[in-house]
């Protein structure tokens, strides 16, 4: 089920013990009884270097919160993909911030969606992706983190789970349309798409019982690919809830040809080639190498 602080698109966020919060971006979270909150700041050299101790307890004691990556350049990027992203679905950006932990680089390699609004992004998760995919890797991870913003705002998803996987497989949905609209990041060849959610999807898992499940693999790739298929319709987050789950559920358990999707006709004709597909994406009867050379 969808936790009512954060969804992280990936598990493991390690807790901290200390609380201070930057002047202009204090922190909602609820302080722990026994946990003293400290008013000191360190000094900060300016608006885009500007940093705090503590960031909560879903990061190192030792994380620190900036405004910037390491150059202007990823940092102009990823406000860039922000306002776009938001903008696709007619809303306002939420709080972008980013983690750095000096002490220990890799404790970052998270990426986490607040309902109060902030996104906040590691260091280490962010220079991985990039330099193995390139930006449509951290493009793609940003969508899917911004995907969680809309089931805040409009209360989706509509299909509920004893664990998370509804909720990551739609993001990795919202992921796969941004990545394809005209107004988005304007991809029309899938394998470009495919290449970079080879590094996203890699934290997929089978712990199918746990609550933190986001999904198999397999499960995720055909999350994104559903996405980007409905990326040749313009729709609202609601209209992309609906027929998201109308044909990832029917998909998946074998129920989408008992009843066309009467709300979306043109939308029913356009799907009804790609059900096979996405079926045996599902499956792993479409490998990962696969995959990469879908159109």
């Amino acid at each position: 089920m969808k936790k009512n602080f954060n969804l992280c698109l990936i598990a493991g966020a390690i807790a901290g013990s200390f609380l201070t919060a930057c002047s202009d971006d204090k922190m909602e979270d609820t302080v722990l009884p026994q946990q003293e909150t400290l008013n000191a700041k360190i000094d900060q050299p300016g608006d885009l270097e500007k940093i705090c101790y503590y960031v909560d307890n879903n990061w190192n004691s030792t994380a620190v919160l900036k405004t910037s990556l390491q150059n202007s350049t990823d940092t102009n990027f990823m406000n860039a993909q922000m306002t776009k992203i938001a903008g696709l679905w007619g809303r306002s950006n939420p709080t972008l911030r980013f983690v750095d932990d000096p002490s220990n680089y890799n404790s970052t390699y998270n990426a986490i969606s607040y309902s109060t609004g902030k996104i906040y992004y590691g260091y280490a998760i962010y220079y991985d992706a990039k330099s193995k995919g390139g930006d449509i890797v951290n493009a793609m991870i940003l969508a899917h983190e911004y995907g969680h913003q809309l089931q805040y705002i409009f209360g989706l998803p509509s299909v509920t789970e004893n664990t998370a996987r509804p909720n990551e497989l739609e993001a990795d949905g919202f992921a796969g349309y941004y990545l394809r609209r005209p107004n988005g990041y304007n991809k029309t060849n899938f394998s470009e798409i495919a290449a970079a959610y080879e590094f996203a999807q890699s934290i997929g898992d089978y712990q199918t019982n746990s609550p933190g499940h986001h999904g198999t693999p397999a499960q995720r790739r055909s999350a994104v690919r559903l996405g980007f298929l409905l990326g040749q319709y313009d729709l609202n987050a609601s209209n992309f809830d609906y027929n998201f789950f109308y044909y990832y559920q029917g998909v998946l358990n074998g129920t989408y040809k008992m009843a066309k999707n009467t709300v979306s006709p043109e939308i029913d004709a356009y799907m009804s080639k790609y059900i096979d597909e996405l079926r045996k994406i599902q499956t792993g009867e479409i490998s990962a190498e696969e995959f990469k050379n879908l159109k």
